[in-house]
């Protein structure tokens, strides 16, 4: 099989860990601690790889400032989606004690960070060198928890079967597309590039935990966040090592 249908292939299998969590949590009633616990170990995964999986590897790439570019960009690009949803009455921010919005957040976070995250596994393929386990490993590892966690929110706030398994479909593909992308076009890219492109996923990602994730975790784990958090860091930075 030709290496740029694996790329694909191993997008698409990053992507589709998030309608596994969404096929979960909508056949099966979670109880609202589960939720709130996986998407607590979840926040700790995602930390993990971007700080261990991302971050330096970005670091490594292109040096310090197109990992603060990227970063910083992702991060407010994150944050002004979500604000303009806001004005939008697409989510409701707390204070009213509803749960209102969090999975259109959780979802925006997930295809922010899930393309830039996907065209990473795709580079790391240039050259026959094999898809990088461990940032696949880790992606999967926080992808279902966060399909559960934001389609428990979007099921809760109404939205039907088909809103839902359409969003992350074609956020699975847009993975699958993204991999495919960074195989065939960040082959031989300049290192300032591909490592703003691999900051700019984290950069996302840390937003998005600390707006939305660990957040909403706390509303219903309180004292127990960080533990849950912290294991959820741990297994991912297992992971890394015995990469």
């Amino acid at each position: 099989m030709q290496d740029w249908v694996w790329a694909a292939l191993a997008g698409l299998g990053a992507g589709a860990a998030l309608l596994v969590g969404a096929v979960i949590a909508w056949t099966v009633k979670v109880p609202a601690t589960i939720v709130a616990s996986v998407m607590a170990f979840g926040s700790g995964v995602l930390i993990s790889a971007l700080a261990f999986d991302l971050v330096l590897e970005a670091q490594d790439e292109g040096g310090f400032w197109p990992t603060v570019g990227g970063f910083a960009v992702g991060a407010i690009v994150y944050v002004f989606a979500n604000n303009l949803l806001d004005r939008l009455d697409q989510r409701n921010r707390r204070g009213s004690g509803e749960n209102s919005g969090t999975g259109i957040g959780i979802a925006l976070g997930a295809l922010l960070d899930g393309i830039p995250e996907s065209a990473v596994l795709g580079l790391s393929m240039v050259g026959g060198q094999g898809v990088s386990v461990p940032v696949l490993v880790a992606i999967i590892i926080s992808n279902v928890p966060e399909g559960l966690s934001s389609t428990a929110a979007l099921k809760d706030e109404g939205r039907s079967a088909r809103y839902v398994f359409l969003l992350w479909t074609g956020i699975a593909l847009a993975s699958a597309v993204a991999a495919l992308l960074g195989f065939v076009l960040l082959d031989g890219a300049d290192g300032g590039l591909t490592a703003f492109i691999t900051a700019l996923a984290a950069g996302a990602i840390l937003a998005m935990i600390c707006d939305t994730m660990i957040p909403e975790a706390f509303r219903t784990t309180h004292g127990y966040t960080g533990l849950l958090a912290t294991s959820g860091f741990l297994l991912s930075y297992a992971v890394h090592v015995a990469g």
